[in-house]
């Protein structure tokens, strides 16, 4: 069997160009995907370099859409989607500007929905557990629990 040749800096960078073309992706995704391709440390960074400076990285762009997609799709809270950034390794300032991107009426009104949603699936007990249930299923959803307990008072 024989064995692969390495790639050259310039194929590794177009297939990490191809790569990010695709889709957003964070520093720490592409540079995970060269060390693979089996590139030095050196090479990895002069490539990073090259992708964030040609725009293929872009971090807060990349916060921007995963943070408005987790929103939308699956109705996540700010607070859910803030700890999978920094798991992601991205900085508290592009954090802050995904999150800031969500529309603060769109958050309320999901809030809101999956508050109903919720409250409908729960029958026949007391309402202070009833309040509970919510309460805890909207927290793990990653809504703030001061929001979201402000909210169970007032119905």
């Amino acid at each position: 069997m024989k064995k692969k040749q390495p790639l050259t800096i310039k194929e590794a960078k177009l297939k990490a160009a191809d790569y990010c073309a695709y889709q957003e992706r964070t520093q720490q995704q592409v540079r995970d995907k060269l060390f693979d391709l089996g590139l030095h440390c050196d090479e990895v960074e002069d490539i990073l370099a090259d992708l964030i400076t040609e725009g293929f990285i872009n971090e807060e762009r990349f916060a921007i859409h995963y943070a408005g997609g987790k929103f939308r799709m699956k109705k996540w809270g700010k607070v859910k989607i803030s700890h999978h950034l920094k798991a992601l390794k991205i900085s508290d300032y592009c954090i802050n500007r995904a999150l800031a991107e969500i529309d603060d009426e769109d958050y309320q009104i999901t809030l809101h929905q999956l508050l109903e949603k919720k409250k409908s699936s729960i029958t026949g007990e007391n309402q202070y557990i009833i309040g509970k249930k919510i309460a805890t299923f909207l927290i793990q959803k990653g809504y703030e629990p001061n929001l979201v307990w402000t909210l169970i008072r007032d119905l």
